[in-house]
């Protein structure tokens, strides 16, 4: 697997996770933090300048989900 493939598959897992949970990945549960550290480290990369120009585009609409779901009350 190629590491385009690789991005691809986590972004894709990530989007999932939070169309059907409806929330960001949490710190304080341990089988979500191989997602949040992928956005961590994917935010940290996009804001040096150094992602690759075709994840730009998606990156940044996985950041507006994120922000539609930031600190969203989940059992409302």
């Amino acid at each position: 697997m190629t590491q385009e493939e690789r991005w691809n598959v986590r972004y894709q897992e990530v989007m999932d996770f939070m169309e059907k949970n409806h929330r960001n990945p949490s710190r304080h549960r341990l089988e979500e933090h191989d997602m949040l550290n992928w956005l961590k480290a994917n935010r940290k990369v996009m804001n040096a300048g150094l992602l690759k120009a075709e994840r730009v585009e998606p990156f940044k609409q996985l950041l507006g989900l994120i922000e539609k779901y930031k600190r969203l009350n989940q059992y409302i």
